[in-house]
């Protein structure tokens, strides 16, 4: 129970505030140090969030399919082409001889039901007849047995074979169609290699599948055309050079992939661009000079030491306006000076700069050479471009500017793609460790165990300041209960003397 200056007149709840904010100054400073270290864990982790994006665009600077400088037109339908990186320039005459296939069986006519041969089976109906169906790739893979029974149905039926040559040579894909009543059985490769035969133990199944008066169909030995088609190969002469056996119907030959569509002629046209290329380029350069810009300004920001962040109690005394300002000196150099951006800033300009190691004698191994230059300390890690001269090194060294941003020695990415990669992922990698990752749910940052550490102490000081503002109202309460005491006394004397 607490009595607050009934007896002595003191305004206690008052005191006792002003007492306790006294008691709370280490408490309010240890929240004001949490919140301003949750501002810079926020701040790391969008730090890391822009590198990680940067990151990402660097892993294609690796790969040599991010530098085709060539593009390709066609006449005629027969193919369609793709440039590589690794085209060459030219005019080239592409025939397809053949389509790879996969093969192919459905049901020759739609199907009835097993129980009234008037209607026409659906999915659902029982196949009605029991038996098994054997099914045999055209190489070494063992027989693949299915037993069926008279009691499931169609969808099921399908369902099984399916599942039965998962792992088998050919694949199956097969499913019942209810618009014609029928079968559809496909392998899901391609090449003559996929060519099976399917046996039924009994007529009466078979007619429940295939419907054709035959027990067993083999789809490489089957005339083109009808319900069953055979697997087979694809083949394309490339300027008078045959290729076949191709079991897909896209291929690569001398840096050209060629999708191959119908039977016929084509005369394909590869020619430089560099376009494509530039723009990737440039379009990483502008990423990191952006990226890099926000770090540096974040490392040289000022801070305000005298603006601490504002309690609650301090918020309700202030205008919107008053909060907004200053928050904004007392968020101000979060990141000033912080050794690990510092750091991957040094890193990230040195992996820019220094010679790629590998490149043959006479090739270009700086980044300087296609015109791609850093400026003074002062302007940190930023790249300038020289458009005209990153052009024209596209243009007439292309193999060449390639390499250098992908070149590989004893399996290790040494060109400028893959250094800036890894000093990414090396400063990606040290952030998350500090603040945690922004794409990761599991945090197990430096940061983050600071701060549980800091929330189990503000709530031991929240448990002592309760136990010290109830000793002070016991004090206080004592007090007004002597008091009140004593005037009772007093008046009791008063009254008494006045009798006499």
């Amino acid at each position: 129970m607490r009595i607050g200056g009934l007896a002595s007149g003191i305004d206690t709840d008052s005191l006792v505030k002003e007492m306790m904010a006294a008691q709370k100054l280490p408490q309010d400073k240890l929240t004001q140090q949490k919140t301003f270290t949750e501002w810079q864990k926020d701040a790391y982790r969008d730090v890391n969030l822009s590198l990680s994006n940067l990151r990402t665009l660097a892993s294609d600077m690796r790969l040599q399919s991010s530098f085709n400088s060539y593009s390709s037109t066609a006449t005629g339908s027969s193919v369609t082409p793709e440039t590589t990186a690794l085209s060459v320039s030219g005019s080239y005459k592409v025939e397809v001889i053949s389509l790879a296939a996969g093969a192919k069986i459905n049901s020759a006519a739609p199907i009835k039901s097993f129980t009234n041969p008037t209607v026409a089976a659906k999915s659902t109906d029982a196949i009605g007849t029991a038996g098994s169906i054997t099914i045999k790739g055209s190489g070494a893979t063992a027989d693949i047995v299915v037993p069926i029974l008279a009691t499931e149905t169609y969808e099921q039926v399908a369902k099984k074979v399916q599942e039965a040559t998962a792992l088998t040579e050919p694949k199956l894909r097969m499913s019942f169609d209810n618009t014609t009543s029928s079968f559809f059985i496909s392998t899901k490769d391609m090449g003559a290699n996929q060519n099976f035969t399917m046996d039924f133990s009994t007529p009466e199944l078979a007619g429940q599948v295939i419907n054709s008066g035959a027990s067993s169909f083999d789809t490489a030995s089957t005339t083109p055309g009808s319900f069953i088609k055979a697997a087979t190969n694809g083949s394309v002469t490339f300027d008078g050079i045959t290729v076949d056996n191709l079991t897909s119907n896209k291929t690569t030959i001398n840096g050209l992939t060629l999708n191959l569509v119908e039977k016929g002629i084509s005369t394909i046209t590869v020619q430089a661009d560099p376009t494509k290329t530039f723009d990737k380029i440039k379009g990483f350069i502008d990423k990191y000079n952006e990226t890099i810009k926000e770090i540096e300004k974040q490392l040289v920001e000022k801070r305000y030491p005298d603006f601490q962040p504002l309690s609650a109690e301090q918020k309700k005394e202030m205008t919107d306006n008053e909060i907004e300002l200053w928050e904004e000196k007392a968020r101000s150099g979060l990141l000033r000076n912080d050794p690990i951006l510092r750091s991957a800033i040094q890193e990230l300009r040195q992996s820019f700069t220094s010679p790629v190691a590998g490149m043959p004698a006479g090739s270009i191994n700086m980044l300087s050479q296609i015109g791609i230059n850093t400026g003074t300390w002062s302007e940190g890690g930023k790249l300038f471009i020289d458009e005209d001269k990153l052009k024209k090194a596209l243009t007439d060294k292309p193999d060449q500017v390639m390499a250098l941003f992908t070149n590989r020695v004893n399996d290790k990415n040494v060109g400028v793609g893959g250094r800036v990669y890894e000093s990414l992922n090396n400063v990606v990698k040290k952030l998350s460790e500090k603040a945690g990752s922004p794409i990761s749910l599991v945090d197990n940052s430096q940061i983050t165990k600071y701060i549980k550490q800091m929330d189990e102490e503000i709530s031991r000081w929240q448990t002592r300041l309760e136990k010290i503002e109830d000793r002070y109202w016991k004090q206080f309460t004592a007090m007004e209960k002597a008091i009140s005491q004593m005037n009772s006394q007093s008046t009791w004397i008063s009254q008494s003397l006045g009798m006499m």
